[in-house]
């Protein structure tokens, strides 16, 4: 594995897995097996270690239990939850502090390597409070880091004006259907690193590109994908159910994309 260092210091891998489809069979919780999410164990037993959740997801608590049942030790992991932009978590500090004191509770731990801000808040006396909440947090200790997803160039400067604590990351949609480039150059400038959800999102002709150059390496279009989003610093995280798909979605460390193939994929 390979490593971003956010602004912060704090080492992020620079794959990790989804898991908002993991568990979903599972309505009820209580007395749930680790059997019962086999998709977080396949992706243990292969490496991964950065887990990306969210309270949105509604299967925090099964996926802490699968972490809290693996042999991987809590150091290794990297754990990121995401707090809603809705009023239950937000309308508050109380309501913020509950609902990140509920996920560490959830995952059994008693710090997360990441939060995030879902998505943009709308209100700004609420905004403000929220990071205030993840500020308070962070300087204690329970949030190695802290920062936002799906925000924009403006919900950015909002945040600018009042956060003593920078946003060490930004998830946002990042593939060929969405490059995101002006806001990746302003993440660059502004230097919080940006993290891809979806990054394998393609059309059809741009497949039989990418494929094509996956040839010349013993590589599928979806490595050169992934290859191409890690080689500019983008930390990705792909999501499959499938063992042999979530194995080559971290074979990605043994080659390298040339200039020429560089230029194919951004001319896609």
């Amino acid at each position: 594995m390979e490593y971003i260092t956010l602004n912060n210091g704090v080492k992020m891998p620079i794959v990790g897995t989804g898991t908002n489809t993991y568990g979903k069979e599972n309505n009820e919780f209580k007395g749930a097996l680790k059997n019962e999410i086999p998709e977080l164990v396949s992706a243990l037993e292969l490496g991964y270690r950065s887990i990306d959740g969210a309270i949105m997801y509604n299967n925090e608590e099964l996926v802490g239990r699968v972490l809290a049942e693996s042999n991987v030790p809590r150091e290794e992991l990297f754990i990121t939850t995401k707090v809603p932009a809705n009023e239950e978590y937000i309308s508050s500090k109380e309501a913020t502090r509950a609902a990140i004191d509920s996920s560490l509770k959830n995952f059994q731990t008693d710090y997360l390597d990441l939060l995030l801000i879902h998505f943009p808040i709308e209100d700004k006396e609420q905004l403000k409070n929220t990071w205030k909440v993840f500020e308070e947090y962070y300087e204690a200790g329970k949030l190695k880091a802290i920062g936002v997803s799906n925000f924009g160039k403006s919900q950015l400067d909002e945040l600018k004006e009042f956060a003593k604590v920078k946003p060490a990351v930004n998830q946002i949609q990042i593939n060929l259907k969405e490059k995101n480039n002006e806001l990746l150059a302003l993440l660059e400038e502004e230097g919080i690193t940006p993290v891809a959800w979806g990054p394998m999102k393609t059309e059809a002709h741009q497949n039989e590109v990418l494929d094509e150059i996956g040839k010349a390496y013993g590589k599928t279009g979806a490595q050169v994908l992934l290859k191409y989003q890690i080689a500019r610093g983008v930390i990705v995280i792909p999501k499959s159910h499938n063992h042999e798909n979530q194995a080559a979605n971290l074979d990605l460390f043994d080659f390298e994309l040339t200039a020429a193939d560089v230029e194919r994929i951004e001319s896609l």
